[in-house]
């Protein structure tokens, strides 16, 4: 495996709400009588089955509660053995399937203020991805402007499966406040469950939602790129998180032919998709889907032209490698640094 170096930016880790009642205390009085009196007790989504194996790596798991809700666990297991400068926390919680505005508001707020307190606050190595109500895109701009005035939140985080397609000239009020603080938005793997997670319906196995995020990332790609986003908003970054990365040039490939075909009923796109993702569009190295061997890695990366697109991630506490290999075979020690250290600081301006 090629050998990690100090000092990287781990762009994806998740830390665990341990259960509804942590957000208590970051609730206001009416919603946390909400909460008590509704006799809400947790909200879990099903994009990471919490006894599934690829939740966490069995020596990352602990023995009691969820992977991930430790933060002496999170320090131990990643942050010294990487020895990383920075990792960025992307709270996976259910606040984005709540279908009321103001609850998902609150809730969002609280466990940004969770965040703040329980993590960041406790370790200077952290920093944040700010959770938005995406429901209200009004809310989700109050959210991002008041969080941003903490310059630890270098980030705004939305699901990769929500209720529209994310190109949507309703949503670019959110890209606007973001492009203005210098937050890039992180697209996660993940669904709100308001719609079926794959094109055809509902599934019978979580294989099938899983594997199908790959599909929800290209169509929501299509949709920034079609719609305009980065002709209104040019220094906008956006990150792919958990997209693997084995799709991107067959599917640029496709993209960039009908594109050419069929540019007359976009003519704001006015740059080739692959010009797009170079400038504005980048990629978490876990889960890596591709093939193992050094050569067929050598080639992707050919085949993506560009040595810009990927940022380093380990997912923790989710199981994507085992003991310390955390990067593929057959990288060169110059890429590394790339993926590691450079790639991150150019797409992150908030990172010092």
């Amino acid at each position: 495996m090629a050998s990690l170096i100090a000092g990287g930016i781990d762009c994806d880790v998740h830390p665990a709400v341990p259960h509804l009642t942590s957000l208590l205390p970051y609730l206001n009085d009416y919603w946390r009588d909400q909460v008590t009196t509704r006799g809400m007790v947790d909200l879990i989504s099903q994009s990471y089955p919490q006894n599934s194996p690829i939740n966490a790596r069995p020596d990352w798991r602990p023995e009691t509660g969820k992977p991930g809700e430790s933060l002496s666990d999170m320090q131990r297991h990643v942050l010294d053995p990487f020895q990383l400068k920075h990792a960025i926390c992307n709270p996976l919680y259910g606040v984005q399937m709540v279908f009321s505005e103001d609850l998902q508001a609150a809730f969002c707020r609280a466990l940004n203020e969770w965040l703040v307190k329980e993590w960041l606050d406790r370790d200077s190595r952290l920093r944040g991805s700010i959770v938005i109500p995406t429901q209200s895109v009004e809310k989700a701009v109050a959210e991002i402007e008041r969080c941003a005035e903490d310059r630890r939140f270098v980030q705004v985080l939305m699901l990769v499966m929500g209720d529209t397609p994310l190109g949507k000239r309703a949503l670019w009020p959110i890209y606007e406040a973001a492009e203005r603080l210098d937050l890039p938005i992180g697209i996660h793997a993940g669904s709100a469950y308001h719609n079926p997670p794959t094109a055809v319906g509902w599934g019978s196995y979580h294989i099938e939602d899983y594997v199908g995020q790959a599909q929800a990332f290209q169509t929501q790609l299509t949709s920034l790129i079609v719609e305009g986003v980065f002709a209104k908003y040019p220094r906008l970054k956006m990150v792919m998180l958990e997209s693997g990365v084995s799709w991107i040039a067959p599917y640029l490939w496709r993209l960039h032919k009908f594109w050419r075909g069929v540019r007359m009923e976009t003519p704001w796109v006015d740059r080739a998709p692959l010009e797009l993702v170079r400038s504005n569009i980048r990629f978490s190295l876990q889960p890596f889907d591709a093939p193992p061997e050094p050569e067929t890695l050598i080639r992707l990366f050919e085949h993506m032209q560009s040595d810009e697109l990927v940022l380093f991630s380990t997912d923790y506490p989710h199981w994507q490698f085992d003991d310390q290999d955390a990067l593929p075979e057959g990288l060169s020690p110059d890429l590394v640094r790339k993926i590691m250290i450079d790639n991150p600081h150019a797409t992150y301006p908030r990172l010092t």
